[in-house]
């Protein structure tokens, strides 16, 4: 005989389905996270408005919400579960279950977190972190994020250099980017996942030298800039009256500053990043046997000594400090050039937009070998007049004020300069010595 509880169903057994079918997964919604194995996914349930994540190695299941409504942040947070529970479990194990074995994106990602904690140390400085996450993002992930970490190869890295290779990209960059690669496989080497690093593909790197310029070109530039000055950008007779372009009207006639930083530049040796940071409380003038700017300026490329500049550099600090006088600045917090404009990288940006202007009007846009000129170039023109007009000046002194190595100077400064232009000094002999 059958009861009447069999013959219909218990009084609450729809609700029981309703609430169980709330925490099972929205099937629409089961998304693989790119670069790791494909059993690690998000997605949405019935009972909670926020992503959830879920992934299965060494036998169980491993599930939790991410708190977020963010489909790309729920990404990068299922990524760090990834990372956090393997990590766990090899921690806790003492092995790596075969079934969590990394992708090269969750190792790259482990890397990332460790060079951006050496950041936060004082070790590396925000923007070379900067570049390792352009460089993850815009090539090495999409092409070896996938990729196991056992299975990266010889094979595997010369098809990605070949890759770089079809891009047009320089041997230098892509040195720069096996550099990353090397570091992500020396990370998974350390954790266990792979056995060896492999052996990489030889590229050989050919420094080309930064265009710089001569005596007459450099002449031309600051003759053309103070004659452009308050003149409108070509720029501003395309824009309709209410078009917007990425600088404001009122940047786009030639400031007086462009002249005095090309001038500044050439005499002081600094780089377009020191350009955008120095202010006044940098910059000390010295007079005693020699006049010269002692300029202690915010570390760049982990130097951080002290830069002299050259005589001339006094006579441009001077005209500077009287001009923004005048106009209400000057004071030791205030930037040297477009102190007006607070963001400094939108500084920068405005100053070679202009410089190229410049280069434009004196057809100087590019070097002898083709390289692109911008403000970098003035950096290299002050460093090769060095070399070929300081008497007897020596690599290392010139290198270190430069804030740079002597290997740098041989690659891309001395490399451009010919016995012929220092024949004098070919040609001279001490006192007393005959030949």
């Amino acid at each position: 005989m059958v009861s009447a509880a069999t013959k219909s169903p218990s009084a609450n057994d729809v609700l029981y389905r309703a609430s169980r079918g709330r925490t099972v997964p929205i099937p629409e919604t089961l998304t693989p996270v790119p670069g790791y194995p494909n059993k690690l996914r998000i997605y949405r349930i019935g009972a909670s408005r926020f992503w959830q994540v879920r992934c299965f190695f060494a036998g169980k299941t491993y599930s939790r919400s991410l708190r977020t409504t963010s489909m790309k942040t729920a990404l990068e947070l299922a990524r760090k579960f990834f990372d956090s529970t393997s990590a766990s479990i090899y921690l806790r194990t003492g092995v790596v279950p075969h079934d969590i074995t990394p992708s090269f994106a969750s190792i790259a990602e482990q890397l990332f977190t460790q060079e951006a904690g050496r950041t936060e140390r004082g070790e590396m400085c925000k923007g070379s972190l900067q570049v390792i996450r352009n460089r993850l993002d815009r090539f090495i992930l999409p092409q070896l994020g996938k990729t196991l970490m056992p299975d990266i190869s010889y094979a595997v890295l010369r098809r990605f250099i070949d890759h770089l290779g079809h891009l047009n990209l320089s041997t230098t960059t892509i040195a720069q980017y096996l550099v990353i690669v090397r570091k992500v496989l020396k990370l998974g080497h350390h954790l266990g996942h792979v056995h060896e690093v492999p052996e990489f593909p030889q590229v050989r790197v050919s420094s080309q030298p930064r265009g710089g310029f001569t005596v007459a070109e450099y002449a031309h530039l600051l003759r053309k800039a103070r004659s452009l000055v308050g003149q409108p950008h070509p720029m501003l007779a395309r824009l309709g009256s209410d078009q917007k372009f990425w600088i404001a009207r009122d940047l786009m006639r030639m400031p007086v500053d462009l002249s005095q930083v090309i001038g500044f530049m050439v005499n002081t040796f600094v780089r377009p990043g020191d350009i955008k940071k120095v202010r006044h409380q940098h910059v000390e003038e010295v007079r005693g046997r020699h006049v010269y700017l002692r300029m202690n300026l915010p570390e760049t490329k982990r130097h951080d000594k002290p830069v002299v500049s050259m005589r001339a550099a006094v006579r441009i600090y001077r005209a500077v400090q009287a001009r923004q006088a005048r106009r209400g600045y000057g004071e030791p917090e205030d930037f040297l050039f477009l102190p007006q404009v607070q963001n400094r990288e939108h500084a920068l940006a405005v100053l070679n937009f202009h410089f190229q202007w410049v280069l434009r009007e004196c057809g100087l846009t590019t070097g002898p070998l083709g390289q692109k000129r911008t403000l970098y170039s003035l950096r290299h023109t002050a460093i090769t007049f060095r070399l070929l007009f300081g008497q007897g000046i020596d690599m290392l002194t010139l290198a270190r004020n430069a804030r740079t190595s002597v290997n740098m100077i041989e690659r891309f400064y001395a490399s451009s300069l010919s016995g012929e232009m220092n024949v004098g000094l070919l040609q001279s002999r001490r006192t007393g010595v005959s030949v």
